[in-house]
C-alpha cells in the first residue's frame, strides 16, 4: 500500500462517518477501501492506480463523464468572477438563465417557477412544505395528507423521509413527519377519501430503491388524471429518473404527463456539484403573493450556487451539442441484451429490471428461493466486481447498473463482462 493511501485511510477511519455505512467493519483492522483520486470519462482510478468503470454513475449521479472539459471549463470560468452569494434578497445571471431553461422543457403557462436547494432530499422538501403551505393559504386546512407508494425512498431529511416505504429507513422517526397514507396501487389510491389528501407523490416509471421496480406501463399519465378529478397535487420525485435515465431528457415525457411538482437533482449539474430544483406552476406560486406572512419561509445558504448554476447550464448544454438522447436508444438496446444474455448464462440471475439506462439484476439461488440477508450476496459480488474493474452498489441482492450516459457500447461490455466473470466465481 502506498503511504498516500495509508495516512488517507488512517484519517479516514478515526474521524470520518460514511452513509449508509456499518462503521465497526468500515474502521475494522485489515479493512482496506479504495481511494478514489481521479475521474476521466466513465472511468475512476484509486489511490494504488487501479482502474474501475463507474458503474453506477457516482451514486446515480454523473451522466457525460467525469472530468468533462465543457463543464470544467463552465465551472472554471465561473470561479474566476465568485464561487457564491446569496440568494435571498440577490439573484445572479445563471441562476435566472438556469430557471428559464428548466421551465423552458415544458409547455407555456404550465411549469413556470424555480426554486433551488441543494440535493434530492431538499427538492422534495420544498415541494412537500409548498404543497402545504399552499392548502393552508387557499382555505383548504383539512387537506394536510400526502399519499405515497409502498417501499418508496424519497431522502433522508424529516419530511421527504416521513413519506418513505422502506421499514429500516423510517421505522426510527415513524410519526414525526407529515401525515402519511401508503398505498401499493392506483386501486388502492381510489378507494380512499381525497378529502384529506394535499398531494400524491411517485418515482415516475421506476422505483429506485425498492431494488428498481417499474411501474406499469401507463400508470404514471392514470395517476395525473385521478389528480385532475380529484383536486390532488402530483409531485414527481425525478431526482434518479431525470436528464436522460430512462431515454428522455424527463421520465415524465415518456407519457406526456406534467406534474404540479417537479423535484429534480443528481443528474442536474452532471454530477458535479450539489444543486436542486423544484419547479411548479404559477396558480401555486400565486397562492404565496400578498402580505409577507403568504411567503414561503424556506431556504438554504447555499441556494442557486453559482458554480452549482454553471455546471448545470454546462450540462444541459451538452446534451444537445453530443446528442445525447439520440445516442440513447442504441446504448439502451445494447444493455438489454447483455443482461439477457447474462440472465442465460448465470444460474444466479432471477430477474432483470430496466427502464431505459437504468437496471436492477436481482440474484436468487437457482430454486428461486432469496439468499438468507445475513449473507448479503449482492455486497459481496460487488466486492468481487472490483477486481474485475467495475464499480457498482447493490440494495440487498439486486445489482445496479447505471453508467454514466456517455459510456460507449464498448464500456457497456465492460461492465457486463466484469458482471459475468464475478457471478462465475
Amino acid at each position: 500500500m502506498r503511504e498516500e493511501t495509508r495516512r488517507c485511510l488512517q484519517s479516514d477511519q478515526a474521524h470520518c462517518w460514511h452513509p449508509f455505512t456499518r462503521q465497526a467493519e468500515w474502521c475494522a483492522r485489515g479493512h482496506e477501501p479504495l481511494v478514489i483520486v481521479r475521474g476521466e470519462g466513465v472511468w475512476l482510478w484509486d489511490s494504488e492506480g487501479r482502474r474501475y468503470l463507474d458503474g453506477n454513475s457516482s451514486i446515480w449521479t454523473n451522466i457525460h463523464g467525469h472530468a468533462h472539459p465543457v463543464i470544467n471549463e463552465a465551472i472554471t470560468a465561473q470561479l474566476g468572477k465568485i464561487a457564491h452569494s446569496s440568494f435571498l434578497g440577490f439573484t445572479h445571471p445563471l441562476a435566472a438563465e438556469l430557471a428559464e431553461r428548466l421551465c423552458g422543457y415544458f409547455p407555456t403557462g404550465s411549469l413556470e417557477r424555480v426554486f433551488f436547494s441543494d440535493d434530492g432530499s431538499t427538492a422534495i422538501e420544498c415541494a412537500l412544505k409548498m404543497a402545504s403551505q399552499y392548502r393552508q393559504q387557499t382555505g383548504e386546512t383539512g387537506r394536510d395528507h400526502f399519499v405515497a407508494f409502498t417501499n418508496a425512498y424519497h431522502g433522508d431529511t424529516l419530511g421527504a423521509a416521513s413519506l418513505g416505504g422502506v421499514k429500516r429507513f423510517v421505522e426510527r422517526i415513524s410519526g414525526r413527519g407529515f401525515p402519511v397514507i401508503q398505498v401499493s396501487s392506483m386501486t388502492e389510491l381510489s378507494a380512499h377519501p381525497v378529502e384529506r389528501i394535499a398531494a400524491v407523490i411517485i418515482e415516475p416509471l421506476i422505483q429506485g430503491v425498492n431494488e428498481m421496480r417499474p411501474w406499469p406501463t401507463g400508470m404514471l399519465a392514470a395517476l395525473r388524471r385521478w389528480c385532475d378529478e380529484t383536486g390532488v397535487h402530483l409531485i414527481l420525485d425525478e431526482v434518479m429518473t431525470g436528464f436522460g435515465r430512462t431515454g428522455k431528457l424527463f421520465a415524465c415525457q415518456q407519457e406526456q404527463v406534467i406534474p404540479d411538482f417537479l423535484c429534480l437533482a443528481k443528474g442536474l449539474t452532471g454530477g458535479y456539484l450539489p444543486l436542486a430544483a423544484t419547479l411548479t406552476t404559477g396558480e401555486i406560486y400565486d397562492a404565496f403573493l400578498g402580505s409577507p406572512e403568504r411567503s414561503f419561509s424556506y431556504g438554504h445558504s447555499y441556494t442557486a450556487n453559482a458554480l452549482g448554476c454553471a455546471a448545470a447550464l454546462a450540462n444541459l448544454n451538452l446534451f444537445t451539442q453530443e446528442k445525447t438522447l439520440e445516442r440513447l436508444p442504441e446504448k439502451i438496446a445494447h444493455i438489454a441484451a447483455g443482461l439477457a444474455q447474462l440472465q442465460a448464462t448465470s444460474p444466479l440471475v432471477h430477474k432483470i429490471r430496466q427502464c431505459g439506462f437504468i437496471a436492477g439484476i436481482e440474484l436468487r439461488r437457482p430454486d428461486g428461493e432469496k439468499f438468507p440477508v445475513h449473507e448479503r450476496l449482492g455486497e459481496a459480488i460487488c466486492h468481487q466486481a472490483k477486481r474485475h474493474g467495475l464499480l457498482t452498489r447493490p440494495i440487498l441482492d439486486t445489482l445496479v447498473l447505471m453508467p454514466p450516459l456517455s459510456s460507449t457500447l464498448g464500456e457497456i461490455d465492460h461492465a457486463l463482462d466484469a458482471l459475468r466473470e464475478t457471478l462465475k466465481s
